[in-house]
């Protein structure tokens, strides 16, 4: 069994994504702020991006996306995991989320970024579900992980991106609890996500995305005008706290605070 971690001496935040480059359109500027105020970063891609090109086979694919993966996660100060399988492998079954748990419990975040759950592709989905069922059991001991990792008996908030695109799978405009302000750290996460080098023409040819960088930052901008305040911005719904830690753990708003979070309500920021 892998020994339980010291307590750290900083909070934790763990981002766990469906494939290398999901976190850095997503999620990487609330990371790098969070990371400005003195957070421990962890990222986890489940998949390998293996299924990401039309011109490689898939180890060279691979090869190709641990090391864009890396020199993202090198920009973002992150840990970055090992990924568990390959592109359309991620399932929402016991083996794999033995894998997602072990991940978890070695992190022990205090903070968990995870997926939409009503976005437009399967595998982000899945993700989603496997790293919230994940967090919710980090501290049962009869849930066995692989490799066998010590339970972690602290509380966790999940907080739920923005779905690509930021609406769900029916094409509804999904709209974030509160946006977080990313305008000062905008350019380092546009230079990670940069790193994805392989992903602009896959992204072309597969999705018709003609600008893969624009893509993020249209979608920054537009959740930036949702929050009413922030020019970049963005966007997250918060997990239920049931099974998590109490009602009113909110790390990362405490962390990074009302200058950087606006709250959304049904007329608009406060």
């Amino acid at each position: 069994m892998l020994p339980r971690e010291a307590k750290p001496t900083m909070p934790t935040a763990m981002a766990i994504a469906a494939h290398p480059d999901d976190i850095e359109f997503m999620m990487a500027g609330t990371l790098l702020a969070l990371g400005e105020a003195g957070w421990r970063l962890h990222c986890l891609n489940v998949a390998t991006g293996s299924c990401g090109s039309r011109s490689t086979g898939r180890d060279e694919t691979v090869a190709v996306r641990t090391r864009e993966a890396q020199a993202a996660a090198a920009m973002l100060g992150s840990i970055l995991h090992p990924p568990l399988v390959d592109d359309i492998e991620i399932y929402y079954e016991p083996r794999l989320l033995a894998r997602v748990a072990a991940v978890v419990r070695q992190a022990a975040p205090q903070a968990l970024l995870v997926p939409s759950p009503c976005d437009y592709m399967e595998d982000h989905v899945n993700a989603s579900r496997l790293a919230v069922t994940a967090a919710f059991t980090r501290g049962m001991p009869n849930l066995a992980t692989d490799p066998p990792a010590a339970p972690v008996d602290s509380p966790v908030a999940v907080y739920h991106a923005l779905p690509y695109g930021l609406q769900d799978v029916l094409r509804r405009p999904v709209r974030p609890d509160f946006c977080v302000d990313i305008s000062r750290v905008f350019d380092r996460k546009r230079r990670a996500l940069a790193c994805h080098e392989s992903q602009k023409r896959w992204l072309d040819e597969s999705q018709g995305i003609g600008s893969y960088l624009k893509a993020m930052e249209d979608m920054s901008a537009a959740v930036g005008r949702m929050s009413g305040r922030f020019a970049l911005a963005e966007g997250w719904q918060r997990h239920s706290h049931l099974g998590f830690g109490p009602p009113d753990f909110d790390p990362l708003g405490e962390a990074l605070g009302p200058d950087a979070c606006a709250e959304l309500t049904e007329g608009g920021s406060r």
